[in-house]
């Protein structure tokens, strides 16, 4: 970086500015790929980077135990509205996803729609970490992420297989990764993504240790 650069946007305040309008991937429903999912998605459920809560209170809906869990105040606010009027119950805690191994509790699934692809090298590795602290052996993560496949380099990290692979070689057991869309709101300038949504993967990994 040259002196000249912009310093880069700290995470907080980046997100935050896309939920003082309408963010990207909010599309006011759960994502497909989760929806076809949902028969392996069972018992006590943490919905990781939750936004607004429409994947936590969908999977509530479905009769699962839910915890959703965000870093800002705006959309769990939203989320907290939007589960009292469709009369579910979901636990929000607002924290980072780095922190999550501090949770206190243990769960038999864990849902992550877009968030495994914000984080840096060693950020990922510190989630991997987490993680491994909430899982019980045998429960499954089930990630939705953007692929290398998708053109351009404007949105999110682009992600590969091998990546993915190499984050959780050590007591987890990657079952597959299948090429999916990541369905994002039209006409948001700076979000233009492949016909249909961009190139996604979606990822099933089990908790081995």
């Amino acid at each position: 970086m040259s002196t000249n650069d912009p310093a880069p946007v700290p995470a907080e305040q980046r997100f935050a500015a896309y939920y003082a309008d309408r963010p990207p991937w909010g599309i006011g429903r759960p994502q497909p790929a989760f929806v076809a999912a949902a028969g392996a998605i069972r018992g006590r459920v943490l919905d990781l980077g939750c936004g607004t809560g429409d994947l936590a209170i969908w999977l509530a809906e479905q009769g699962r135990i839910v915890t959703g869990v965000d870093f800002l105040a705006a959309p769990l606010e939203q989320a907290r509205s939007q589960a009292a009027a469709r009369g579910v119950a979901v636990n929000f805690l607002q924290m980072d996803a780095l922190a999550v191994g501090e949770i206190p509790e243990r769960f038999d699934a864990a849902t992550d729609c877009g968030l495994f692809h914000t984080f840096d090298d060693s950020g990922r590795a510190v989630y991997v970490a987490a993680l491994a602290k909430l899982l019980e052996p045998g429960s499954r993560l089930f990630i939705l992420c953007m692929s290398d496949s998708e053109p351009g380099t404007h949105g999110p990290r682009r992600v590969s297989a091998a990546e993915i692979q190499a984050a959780f070689r050590v007591g987890w057991e990657v079952e597959s990764i299948a090429p999916a869309v990541f369905e994002v709101v039209p006409g948001i300038p700076g979000a233009e993504f492949s016909p249909g949504g961009a190139r996604a993967w979606f990822v099933t990994i089990r908790r081995t240790a």
